[in-house]
């Protein structure tokens, strides 16, 4: 096994049905499913951008909070858009800042690579533009970022 940390997500027997879901938005696949005795599914392992993530059928005991995301770093505003309309546009809620819920009540954090270049650039008041641009922002918009970055 070359993935040494597992991600393990607590749902209340929605098992099947979330990870359908994952394998579909992030064109994972799920890997394994165990069951429990009496045939209900215990566990599904679903492989998200090379990271398996288990799903764990433990019961209504506890439930997600923004204390835990996954930060998603994504290419260009086409794949930021993919993921946010996913989460939102299926049941989630938007947040500040490129983070969002998915219907789950899962946190995800859907970030450009723009931002490393942007709030992270060397240009320290174009940085500070584009902090300004971002915390007005609910999902991050590339453009955006770097108009207030290049200060026009």
């Amino acid at each position: 096994m070359s993935q040494k940390i597992t991600p393990c997500l607590w749902f209340d027997d929605r098992i099947e049905e979330a990870a359908n879901y994952y394998a579909r938005v992030f064109k994972g696949k799920i890997t394994n499913i165990a069951h429990y005795p009496d045939g209900r599914v215990l566990t599904a392992h679903v492989d998200m951008l090379g990271t398996v993530f288990m799903l764990l059928n433990g019961g209504p005991d506890f439930k997600f909070t923004e204390a835990t995301s996954f930060l998603i770093d994504c290419r260009d505003q086409a794949e930021v858009d993919h993921y946010w309309n996913a989460f939102v546009g299926d049941g989630g809620a938007e947040s500040m800042c490129g983070w969002c819920k998915d219907k789950y009540g899962l946190s995800w954090q859907v970030v450009p690579e723009a931002m490393g270049r942007t709030l992270g650039g060397p240009d320290r008041a174009g940085a500070g533009r584009a902090m300004q641009a971002m915390l007005k922002m609910k999902k991050l918009v590339v453009a955006d970022l770097e108009t207030a970055y290049a200060g026009t």
